[in-house]
């Protein structure tokens, strides 16, 4: 279905032909008629899928602009997401005088102050600053029309339920409820029950985003060898932008440290960097100044960048879920891509249960040998080396050119030339990871070699967010930083941004 057959005003839909959509989505197609009729939806569907656009069409359709008031409330689990979100409802807004603001941890709470201060009729937040404006009154939210509670269910793997249902309760009875969540746990139906009105249930399917344009590989490898098949791969598949996932922050530091002693561009995001660090990284890995990002979950949360060709999960996710929204970030807008996941024996049932959640299986891939790695690194220096003879052309008649020529014939010349432009003495750094701690045994499954076996356990979702919860949002006593920086001193304070969307602009 085209967007002008939705019902949108011309002001819009010219923003959604620059902005390069074509079709509505699944999701925006079903949701934006129900959220501009004014019913209450919950939209279950996975990231990549265009949930931002299903919510934030409907709503710049319907802000008064010349209102100053708080008009729409979108609550996001990550500063990533809320800052993208923010960025997508500017763009698409262009030609509204709609003021849109950003609230998160990690950056200076008097600059949101201030820009509340100047009005924003919509607001996107996360759990933890949105309380601490709330406690502060520093935010009126008497006048939301439209409340958005975006990626609900990891909200609640980190905490944010008793955050959540406070917010819930400090805007008004009378609005729309838009939720929109992955999965649909009994606490997020509760949450549907007790504050939405008759809400309209939308699901898209998860194997819509997995199936059809990501090939999805699996490689079955010893723990303590996971890294020297990783950078071999690497050197074969040679990707061109490319996400690569660890379990915890250390071994996202690790990983990047490593790839980077192997001659690889590699940059890491995680909750403990400065909110300043991470927003540089992803802006150098959206242009291609970096080739692979390093991250976790949490901190990936969000991320949308065009052109990613492969996911890397080194190491596998602890629930279906997660997976899901890990390899949605390749196979975009039409575009192929692969993922590729390192498992262990005793993770194989991890492996099956993904395999039911997608009802795709995944295909194995053969660890490849050094002489494969090398040849991997030498294809692409040989593309390389006409731009360096050419580069080099002036030097051609030098003396020590003329000495070399003496000492070595050209194929040794030649063979140095590649061999320096491959980095061929980076391959075997010497790099070893710290041993991280296995994900626990599935139900049923104690003798983990097997593929298969085990039923899936209970109880891990919950694990993961407890983890993973001291990196986010919810602030520091005084409430000044988000849970990446409690106890630090120091801390990078990051401007947030207040878009003022103007005429011609």
């Amino acid at each position: 279905m085209k967007f002008s057959e939705l019902g949108l005003t011309k002001d819009l839909l010219t923003a959604i032909e620059k902005h390069g959509y074509v079709e509505a989505t699944p999701i925006q197609e079903k949701t934006i008629p129900l959220t501009m009729a004014g019913k209450d939806v919950i939209g279950q569907a996975q990231t990549g899928t265009g949930k931002t656009a299903a919510f934030g069409l409907p709503i710049l359709e319907m802000i008064d602009s010349e209102n100053k008031d708080v008009q729409a409330l979108v609550v996001s689990p990550t500063r990533e997401l809320a800052i993208q979100t923010q960025e997508e409802l500017f763009k698409l807004g262009r030609d509204k005088h709609v003021r849109v603001q950003a609230v998160f941890g990690g950056s200076d709470i008097r600059r949101q102050i201030n820009g509340l201060k100047h009005g924003a009729q919509i607001v996107v937040g996360t759990p933890g600053r949105l309380i601490d404006h709330i406690r502060r009154g520093t935010i009126n939210l008497s006048h939301v029309k439209t409340l958005v509670l975006d990626e609900a269910d990891e909200m609640l793997n980190m905490g944010f339920l008793e955050d959540i249902e406070s917010i819930l309760k400090a805007v008004p009875d009378e609005r729309q409820t838009l939720l929109f969540s992955a999965t649909m746990p009994a606490a997020i139906k509760r949450i549907g029950v007790q504050f939405m009105t008759d809400p309209e249930h939308i699901q898209i399917a998860a194997k819509e985003l997995t199936t059809d344009l990501v090939d999805q590989y699996y490689v079955r490898v010893r723990d303590f060898e996971k890294f020297d098949v990783l950078t071999r791969i690497l050197d074969v598949q040679q990707p061109k932008l490319a996400i690569m996932f660890g379990r915890t922050k250390r071994r996202v530091d690790e990983l990047t440290r490593g790839l980077e002693l192997r001659g690889f561009n590699a940059a890491g995001i995680h909750g403990d960097l400065t909110q300043q660090k991470r927003t540089q990284v992803l802006k150098q890995f959206k242009h291609g100044e970096i080739q692979i990002l390093v991250a976790t979950d949490v901190a990936a949360r969000g991320l949308d960048v065009s052109g990613v060709d492969y996911v890397y999960n080194f190491d596998i996710p602890q629930d279906s879920e997660s997976y899901v929204h890990r390899i949605g970030r390749t196979g975009r807008a039409g575009a192929h891509g692969n993922s590729v996941t390192f498992v262990s024996n005793s993770e194989m049932d991890y492996l099956k249960d993904i395999e039911k959640l997608t009802k795709k299986r995944m295909q194995p891939l053969k660890p490849y040998t050094r002489e494969e790695a090398l040849a991997g690194r030498m294809n692409v220096a040989a593309d390389s080396v006409a731009d360096i003879v050419k580069s080099t052309a002036g030097v051609a008649d030098s003396e020590q050119v003329d000495k070399l020529v003496e000492q070595y014939d050209a194929q040794e010349l030649a063979a140095a030339l590649l061999g320096a432009v491959a980095n061929v003495e980076q391959m075997d750094a010497d790099f070893k990871l710290s041993h991280e701690r296995p994900l626990p045994h599935k139900h049923g499954n104690f003798r983990g070699g097997r593929r298969g076996g085990g039923r899936r356990g209970g109880g891990y979702r919950g694990n993961r967010g407890q983890r993973e919860r001291r990196s986010y949002d919810r602030g520091s006593r005084n409430g000044s930083g988000d849970r990446s920086q409690r106890g630090r001193s120091g801390s990078s304070r990051r401007q947030s941004r207040n878009f003022v969307i103007k005429n011609n602009d």
